[in-house]
């Protein structure tokens, strides 16, 4: 069992007053046998009523409106969670029942949500990626693993050279990105072997070692084994998901478990800015959320983006010398 204290800050700042500013906030840790949560406090600038829903997977999700004019918007979060331990993913089936009983699956709700994989110009390439890896005798299991191997190792762990925006396409082809790209890539991997796949928002808690995505929102992705059920699966950081991860939501991709997201009416500049700080094991906490607000990358460019200019600089000298 671990205990940890969260503390997510979300700012929005306008150029010009804005008004009726309508949101939705998916900020409340899955509560389950494996996740309790102990206390949550949210507080929101302009203090608006809070509705509260679960959607068609199970998330719940807060709704609000701040009417009146305001040039900032401050949804701050802090949730003291209980994790327990799972037992480890095993194979209890032979690997050909496994793979046949998987096939049942195809239309069955909900897995036929997290079977539909996104088409992109990339996909021939990933296919072929994914042929050269399978054999006889692998499970499920031992497939999943091997393909978050293969994204750990095969792409690079930089922030700032994606948004949320940012497509499929682009994320294979700068073999490059954070957290949620390496999810992206991982599901649509999963999906074309016929293993039930979705997206995990959430936390990953500090420890002793370390682990890429600390200290901010993190994703990975949940598989569905037979006989055992969702496995989840890190492939930023190449491991299973244990009682480090805190999970928010979970959804067909990004756009299902978006922590917060809203419309409003006014200027259309504005700055987003997060802060996320996570307790360590031992009860120490990272630094105050508030202390490192940083600016959210907006949709890049080529013209924005220098590792982005690198690669296109490298890719014209290949075509040169051919």
């Amino acid at each position: 069992m671990a205990r940890f204290k969260i503390h997510h800050i979300t700012r929005y700042t306008y150029d010009s007053p804005v008004r009726d500013s309508a949101n939705q906030v998916m900020l409340f840790p899955v509560k389950d046998e494996f996740q309790d949560v102990v206390r949550q406090e949210l507080n929101i600038s302009g203090d608006p009523d809070l509705d509260i829903f679960k959607d068609y997977y199970g998330n719940e999700i807060g709704s609000f409106t701040h009417r009146e004019p305001h040039l900032e918007l401050v949804i701050d979060s802090k949730v003291e969670v209980v994790t327990h331990p799972r037992s480890t993913p095993k194979d209890e089936m032979p690997a050909q029942e496994q793979w046949s009983y998987l096939k049942t699956l195809n239309n069955q709700v909900p897995y036929i949500d997290f079977l539909n994989r996104e088409q992109f110009v990339g996909m021939e390439e990933l296919m072929q990626v994914i042929a050269a890896q399978e054999c006889d005798d692998c499970t499920p299991l031992e497939s999943v693993k091997k393909m978050a191997d293969f994204v750990f190792t095969n792409f690079k762990y930089i922030k700032g050279i994606t948004s949320v925006e940012t497509t499929l396409d682009e994320i294979w082809k700068l073999r490059a990105g954070v957290c949620q790209d390496f999810a992206h890539i991982l599901l649509v991997m999963l999906r074309i072997r016929n293993i039930p796949a979705r997206y995990v928002s959430g936390y990953i808690c500090p420890n002793k070692n370390g682990m890429r995505g600390e200290s901010a929102t993190h994703a990975w992705v949940e598989a569905y084994i037979p006989s055992y059920g969702w496995v989840g699966i890190d492939p930023t950081n190449n491991c299973i998901a244990n009682g480090l991860h805190v999970r928010l939501a979970v959804g067909r991709n990004f756009s299902d478990c978006s922590p917060v997201r809203g419309i409003y009416k006014g200027g259309l500049e504005h700055v987003l800015e997060v802060g996320v700080s996570v307790s360590y094991e031992d009860g120490r906490t990272s630094e105050d959320a508030s202390a490192i607000l940083r600016p959210q990358p907006a949709k890049n460019t080529g013209q924005q983006n220098s590792y982005r200019k690198y690669l296109e600089m490298m890719q014209q000298q290949q075509q040169q010398q051919q």
